[in-house]
């Protein structure tokens, strides 16, 4: 049977290697919680996730609630892009009656290509798909690559110019 002192040695070199733990565990967790490169990946997915709501909604409208879908063009824009929507609602509602197409969205990749958290500005690459159909017709699907930017608001992340990518030569 081991001595009473050996015990007591063991006990308390197990609750220093305990205590010794316990600081390490809390040091890593505390450097780990306010890494900078963390804060930034967390930005870069803010921008991500709005950058491909913003592009499909931008990209999604149906005749039939037109008034609905450019409040949320006008949600997801800000800056020169939404004053441009919002001065030419009226003709664009219009136009979108007339033509009675439901147009529908859907992201096929995304990428951030450029994040200025320090001025709120970003700039996005984004792959979608559209179709289209007109009314009594055939459904038309194309592929597109855009580019966007979008600027940080009160409100989030939000789009400020979008449009075709370049297609290069690579």
């Amino acid at each position: 049977m081991p001595e009473p002192d050996s015990l007591q040695r063991t006990a308390a070199c197990l609750a220093v290697l305990a205590a010794l733990f316990a600081a390490w565990a809390g040091w890593n967790w505390y450097t780990a919680a306010h890494d900078a490169a963390r804060a930034y990946s967390r930005t870069r997915d803010d921008v991500l996730q709005s950058a491909e709501q913003g592009v499909q909604n931008l990209n999604t409208l149906d005749y039939r609630a037109v008034d609905a879908g450019l409040r949320t063009w006008l949600d997801s824009t800000t800056g020169d892009l939404h004053r441009q929507i919002a001065q030419d609602r009226a003709g664009f509602t219009d136009r979108v009656r007339k033509a009675r197409t439901v147009t529908t969205a859907r992201i096929l990749d995304a990428a951030v290509a450029e994040l200025d958290e320090r001025s709120g500005r970003a700039s996005v690459l984004v792959a979608v798909e559209t179709t289209v159909t007109p009314p009594g017709g055939a459904p038309v699907t194309k592929q597109n690559r855009l580019e966007g930017r979008l600027a940080r608001t009160g409100a989030g992340w939000k789009i400020s110019d979008l449009g075709q990518a370049p297609a290069g030569t690579t």
